[in-house]
């Protein structure tokens, strides 16, 4: 059974760097809700899943962090991730919900940045973007060149 399924394979080969790892967060968090309510309702097996993706998610999150560009929130999130990571086996061990909604709660402002983030840097390259004639016919006219009176 697979516990996280939120995105198409389309929208992950198209996504920028930043919007993956809103992706990977809306994952990790969805996973954790599966944890919260397996725990809930007494299903081991589903609970395990749903640890497991959660920590292989921020596992994977933690790995990938570029202390050296990103100095002290790198190591800052690093600290979070690992502080996540360190706690989660206590959902399976003890079937405790709580560990997981406190998860939850470190991630989801985490997620919220990026996503701030990621639309920041998509608005950002909007404007730097020349515009496309096949959006707006009539920026080509704009354009001397396109009109063969570039001299």
């Amino acid at each position: 059974m697979n516990v996280i399924t939120g995105y198409r394979l389309e929208e992950l080969m198209a996504a920028s760097p930043s919007r993956l790892v809103v992706m990977l967060y809306d994952e990790a968090i969805a996973a954790l809700r599966v944890a919260v309510e397996s725990c809930k309702a007494g299903d081991v097996e589903r609970r395990c899943n749903a640890v497991t993706a959660a920590t292989e998610i921020v596992g994977y999150l933690y790995m990938h962090l570029d202390i050296e560009r990103g100095g002290e929130v790198a190591r800052n999130l690093g600290a979070i991730y690992g502080h996540v990571i360190g706690r989660l086996p206590m959902v399976n061990l003890y079937n405790d919900p709580e560990v997981a909604e406190e998860a939850i709660e470190m991630l989801e402002p985490l997620r919220r940045s990026w996503d701030q983030l990621d639309l920041q840097l998509q608005a950002e390259a909007a404007e730097a973007a020349p515009p496309d004639p096949a959006v707006d016919p009539g920026s080509a006219v704009r354009d001397p060149a396109a009109i063969g009176g570039g001299d």
